[in-house]
């Protein structure tokens, strides 16, 4: 990836103050050493369960519509309520083509929904249990963005996963100031799982002021760390110290090879089961 309203009762939007403490007493966060520490050690700060009815709009005083740029993932974003909504207690993003909008040029119609605004966090542990189809073209992605401010404009980026075609693996990456401004690429910043991407599994990022490491089904899989020089300091290595909010959405490719080739005919789909924010107490 590159570059407020009513709250419905029906739809959760979890805070620690309103969280059943049932759930902090059984829940095990997984650390990047890959051992499991008591939840007492952390606390939900945000979650949403998507269990609001079936065909209704993701709960609008979380998540907003993202807004449609040039990029290759949002070339196509649509506000339509085709591309994102509630079924069967998921939120359901898609890409389908555009038979509904003929005053609108882009080929298909994808759904991209983003907490900016609304909710964004600093360090911590985000998990968000998903799948998605084996296509090809298909490039859905949950991920967060930083929210930018006078004292920091430097871009970051952590991708908590994406989907690349019919690849079945999911990717996992981070971009800086350094390696996307810059061009400098030389620190290995991504990693691919194999795994079947059509079952349901829970892609998590553990976020301190020292590292971002990955976790697929509560295993570490890969972690970038912050490295203290100041060449890396100036060169925008580590832009990671700001809150950041979460994007979830289902893009396309743009044909730049094979397996990301869309088909523009065709629906693809992505299910977000769960979203939930750990953070330490």
């Amino acid at each position: 990836m590159k570059p407020q309203e009513n709250h419905s009762t029906t739809q959760r939007f979890t805070v620690v103050l309103m969280l059943p403490l049932i759930l902090l007493s059984t829940y095990a966060i997984v650390t990047p050493a890959g051992n499991s520490v008591l939840a007492d050690d952390y606390e939900l700060v945000f979650s949403d369960e998507f269990d609001g009815p079936d065909d209704s709009r993701p709960d609008t005083s979380v998540w907003r519509p993202c807004q449609r740029y040039a990029g290759q993932w949002s070339r196509w974003i649509s506000a339509s309520p085709e591309v994102a909504f509630i079924r069967d207690g998921k939120l359901v993003c898609r890409a389908i083509p555009n038979e509904s909008e003929p005053e609108d040029t882009a080929e298909m119609l994808t759904g991209a929904v983003e907490t900016r605004g609304k909710f964004s966090f600093k360090y911590g542990k985000i998990e968000v249990r998903m799948r998605t189809n084996l296509q090809q073209g298909n490039f859905p992605a949950a991920w967060l963005v930083p929210v930018y401010d006078d004292n920091d404009k430097r871009y970051g980026e952590i991708d908590i996963v994406e989907m690349f075609g019919y690849d079945s693996k999911s990717s996992h990456t981070i971009h800086t100031h350094r390696s996307l401004t810059l061009r400098k690429d030389d620190i290995k910043r991504s990693q691919s799982t194999p795994l079947d991407v059509t079952d349901w599994h829970v892609y998590g990022v553990v976020w301190t002021s020292r590292y971002v490491a990955w976790t697929v089904d509560g295993q570490e899989v890969f972690r970038y760390n912050k490295i203290d020089t100041p060449e890396m300091a100036l060169e925008g290595q580590w832009t990671f110290d700001r809150p950041y909010y979460i994007r979830l959405n289902q893009s396309v490719g743009n044909g730049s090879y094979q397996k990301m080739i869309p088909h523009t005919d065709e629906t693809y789909e992505t299910e977000f089961d769960w979203v939930r924010v750990y953070q330490e107490k």
